[in-house]
């Protein structure tokens, strides 16, 4: 039995499931609403404030999709309750983003500055940061897939550096830094 797959998903008030035809999953929250498609081999149950899941064999596909569409249906019940965040910092002299509406330009010490227009379900802010701190740049949304697909194209323009850690990085995250060139010995 799958570890993942055999845990039931709890259904947060205000939250509703609805299993429609062609075994696809709608979740409706606060937040938004979200579908998946579910594998016709799995069975999903929906009862008690729970979604369960059943899987027919003990199959390698059949125990790998278990704990997949499990994730996916936690997923989208954590997206449209609560909602996903990720939190990104621009580490260097002059880097700097703005946002307007779903239009962000960056300014990350090339000769042009780049821009990147956000799909509908992502919203981004950037916090009012004090001297001397690097800005930052947050990404919400209630898709978990698409904002962490958004937030590694953004790092992709300007990955850290190892030697200064220049670049951008997400919050918290640790890089491995290198020690750079020493004075050759005369």
């Amino acid at each position: 039995m799958s570890r993942i797959g055999k845990l039931p998903v709890n259904l947060p008030a205000g939250v509703s499931v609805e299993l429609l035809d062609g075994n696809v999953l709608k979740v409706k929250g606060p937040q938004g609403v979200m579908s998946q498609k579910i594998d016709p081999d799995i069975k999903v149950t929906i009862e008690d404030n729970q979604i369960k899941f059943e899987r027919p064999t003990d199959q390698p596909r059949h125990r790998s999709m278990h704990g997949l569409y499990r994730a996916l249906a936690n997923n989208m019940v954590v997206g449209v309750s609560e909602g996903f965040s990720i939190t990104q910092e621009f580490v260097g002299v002059g880097y700097r983003v703005a946002v307007q509406g779903q239009l962000l330009t960056f300014s990350l010490g090339y000769s042009h500055e780049i821009q990147l227009l956000l799909p509908s379900e992502v919203k981004a802010e950037v916090p009012d940061v004090k001297k001397g701190e690097n800005p930052k740049l947050v990404l919400k949304s209630c898709d978990k897939q698409l904002v962490g697909q958004v937030a590694a194209k953004i790092r992709s323009f300007r990955k850290p550096e190892p030697y200064k850690g220049k670049g951008i990085k997400y919050a918290g995250e640790q890089l491995r830094r290198k020690a750079g060139k020493t004075a050759a010995a005369k």
